[in-house]
């Protein structure tokens, strides 16, 4: 993974605070989040996530000065019920939906299909197998999500779903999450995408972006530029291609709080 030299800084330290009060100058900042393990703790069973009072209340004077967008894996039909705040854009599946964008919306009937083998399979020969290993299949419409965080044997969960995969994948991309393998269609639009076309739209050069895990570090290690302020949420910071890191989901009211006495500033 590629490491970035200032990835260890930490946000809330005053170095981080200064370069934060000058990259938000003015109201034409995207302010971007990824939603589990950023706005909210990584739970046990995804269901149950929900982002945390002091979140919401933190996020809600940001709404006033900047437009802010959330950007998970989930659909965005289940993140709206979790979120708690009313964000200007949701953009789901990992990138793949995106309602706000008309090629998103024509294209989402495929990127669905090319999932369909795997979803029958999983419902008929590898559901047993699956079962035994402790996984369970998120299905979100556009990306599937094998969560293993409950298995006994992780390793061993792991291999079953790439054997998954292997066998009945066709047309595919899979990828990392925090004990889960996320599925999309190949050509399926990524987080980086999705950001760069919702920026385009809106007709916004400066992003601050923040994520916790492998579909985040991928905006992280495209974007170490000015014009991008990229935070890292909890991990090992020396391992992130992030310019900047926050401890924990714990510390976001904190550092949403920091962002909202800047922008107090310009209103």
């Amino acid at each position: 993974m590629t490491t970035s030299p200032t990835a260890h800084l930490a946000a809330l330290s005053a170095a981080g605070l200064q370069r934060l009060q000058s990259f938000l100058n003015d109201g034409s900042c995207l302010l971007a989040f990824d939603f589990d393990g950023t706005l909210a703790p990584i739970v046990a069973h995804p269901e149950s996530a929900r982002t945390p009072l002091p979140v919401i209340r933190a996020m809600e004077p940001l709404l006033r000065t900047h437009e802010v967008a959330v950007l998970s894996g989930r659909s965005v039909e289940d993140l709206m019920t979790r979120l708690g705040f009313e964000a200007h854009h949701l953009i789901g599946n990992h990138g793949a939906e995106d309602p706000a964008c008309p090629l998103s919306l024509q294209r989402a009937p495929a990127y669905r299909a090319r999932l369909d083998g795997i979803r029958a399979a999983v419902a008929s020969t590898w559901s047993a197998a699956l079962v035994a290993q402790g996984v369970r299949m998120e299905d979100r419409g556009l990306s599937l999500g094998f969560h293993y965080r409950l298995s006994r044997q992780r390793d061993a969960a792991r291999r079953l779903i790439a054997e998954l995969l292997a066998a009945e994948g066709q047309g595919i991309r899979a990828f990392d999450g925090k004990l889960v393998i996320n599925v999309v269609s190949v050509d399926a639009p990524d987080k980086v995408q999705a950001l760069q076309s919702l920026m385009t739209r809106r007709g916004l050069t400066r992003v601050l972006y923040a994520g916790d895990d492998a579909s985040d570090e991928q905006v992280f290690r495209q974007h170490q530029d000015p014009d991008w302020f990229t935070l890292r949420v909890g991990g090992d910071a020396r391992l992130s291609a992030a310019t900047f890191h926050l401890n924990a989901t714990s510390d976001m009211p904190m550092f949403l709080a920091a962002c909202q006495r800047r922008c107090s500033r310009l209103q």
